[in-house]
């Protein structure tokens, strides 16, 4: 087997995680020492064995040095990812082997001639095996070993000098038990690989993975997320919209409701997105559904997130209206996402979002609602510049985004979470009015960066189909102060049945 860097960029090594080398624009650098810091349980091991994972598949040779689990704690934890240890070496040094009377010392106890046998006993297994791909873990033991900084930092040098001799890519496991702010491993590194993990008040822990340092090598900074499951560690690279750009056609595409697309002038173009917002019960959810089964029929693939209710009840008040989505389901056209609010991180939403664009070739997006997609990740910081970053990248995919914005309050002051019109280059807004004793809907588009709109009001009601848009209504007073009222002539929708359906979101 040879020791040749396998890389998808050349000259770089791949980590065995997408998402890290990603980051790194490519992967590591070959022939280099690394550091993997963390607390304990927040994925150092299963990064490492991943790692060398990467290396079996590529044929280089790996060796993992433990000095803190045991052989049988580290193929447990490999059986939970259902990954099989047997194609890479095992160097326990922490073995029974201690228990013998023939070895008086053993790394047990710190003594300086335990440090010198566990060095050499390190460098004896990797002169034998000569492996490709070297994982120590942990430094917090040679740590102990050493017994003062000075001789740590001595004993961590003379092992980087010898690896790079051997041309060794190692990566060097430290559980953060050093002094606070003892950094004095970050200068002898190549690179450091930080893994946190955020603990809320409610829901599943959020864990994030940052590079903290990587010589000769542009990559992107901050922190980005990463889920911990079966199968190993996923990382999410943080979305930076500058970074996507592609070519699409820039025709307008009709909502599927001949007066709605007359308010938008036309209809919605490729690379924006729509801001549906108003109060509940509305229509919101109906008018997204309603144009999306539009962009369906004319064969153009969709994702819809659902964030407030179950499918099961999405499908069921969609049937009631004649709006059916199971045949387009069932085709693949329209792929359904429930999103669980205690267990998604921002970042895996939008790594969701970019592989059904990328991979699937999605050009309709929805989510339903910001409200839910704010209140699902309690304790997340910076939510709106991350929502920033995901409407610039669908925008420069072509994509048609439509997201809905529920406000509080039913009649009167209707207020909203929060302001997110400055992001949107439509804006339908939705209002309730009364007219001879009864409730009904208005709508009109406030805003259109891409075109001319219409200015005016029209009605808006649920009817068997879909979504009806009427006239525009010349005569209504009180619209911006939260008490619409309508005095015209013009016929409203349903005034000779006087079937008036306002049910649905």
């Amino acid at each position: 087997m040879s020791n040749k860097p396998a890389a998808g960029k050349q000259g770089r090594l791949s980590s065995g995680i997408d998402g890290i080398d990603d980051i790194l624009g490519g992967g590591l650098t070959p022939h280099r020492m690394y550091l993997v810091e963390g607390a304990p349980g927040t994925g150092k091991t299963t990064l490492a064995l991943q790692f060398l994972l990467k290396g079996v598949t590529d044929g280089q040779p790996g060796l993992y040095i433990t000095l803190s689990e045991t052989r049988a704690e580290l193929i447990s934890v490999a059986e939970s990812h259902g990954w099989d240890l047997s194609s890479f070496e095992i160097l326990e040094l922490l073995s029974d082997e201690g228990l013998d009377p023939q070895y008086e010392q053993t790394v047990l106890h710190p003594a300086e001639v335990e440090l010198g046998e566990t060095v050499g006993n390190v460098i004896k297994q990797v002169d034998e095996l000569k492996p490709a791909r070297i994982v120590l873990d942990s430094l917090s033991e040679l740590r102990l070993l050493s017994q003062n900084p000075l001789r740590y930092r001595r004993q961590i040098l003379a092992l980087k000098r010898y690896f790079a001799t051997r041309e060794c890519t190692v990566l060097l496991l430290d559980d953060n038990t050093s002094e606070p702010g003892d950094v004095q491993l970050h200068s002898i590194a190549h690179g450091v690989i930080s893994l946190d993990n955020v603990v809320h008040d409610y829901g599943g822990n959020r864990r994030r993975v940052r590079i903290s340092k990587m010589r000769g090598i542009k990559f992107r900074e901050g922190y980005h997320d990463f889920s911990l499951d079966t199968g190993g560690i996923e990382v999410y690279p943080r979305l930076v919209a500058a970074e996507h750009h592609a070519d699409f056609p820039t025709a307008m595409m009709s909502t599927g409701t001949s007066g709605l697309d007359a308010l938008l002038g036309g209809g919605l173009i490729p690379g924006t997105n729509a801001l549906i917002i108003g109060p509940s019960g509305v229509g919101k959810t109906t008018t997204v559904v309603s144009c999306l089964i539009a962009a369906l029929e004319r064969g153009e693939r969709c994702v819809y997130y659902v964030f407030d209710e179950t499918l099961s009840t999405l499908m069921i008040r969609c049937n009631a209206l004649g709006m059916f989505l199971a045949p387009h389901v069932e085709s693949g056209l329209l792929t359904l996402r429930q999103i669980d609010p205690a267990e998604i991180s921002p970042g895996e939403f939008a790594c969701d979002v970019r592989k059904c664009v990328e991979k699937q070739g999605v050009k309709h997006v929805a989510i339903d609602s910001l409200n839910a997609y704010l209140q699902a990740m309690p304790g997340e910081r910076y939510l709106l510049l991350q929502m920033h970053e995901l409407l610039g990248y669908l925008n420069q995919q072509g994509v048609i985004t439509m997201l809905v914005l529920g406000q509080h309050g039913i009649i009167g002051e209707v207020q909203s979470d929060i302001d997110i019109s400055y992001l949107s280059d439509v804006v339908l807004l939705f209002r309730y009015f009364e007219h001879h004793g009864e409730v009904l809907t208005a709508i009109t588009a406030v805003k259109s960066r891409a075109n001319a709109h219409e200015r005016s009001i029209r009605q808006f009601r649920l009817a068997a189909g879909g979504v009806e848009v009427g006239e525009a209504l010349r005569d209504f007073e009180g619209v911006l102060s939260g008490l619409p009222s309508y005095n015209g002539s013009t016929a409203l929708l349903g005034a000779t049945d006087r079937v008036i359906d306002t049910s649905g979101q």
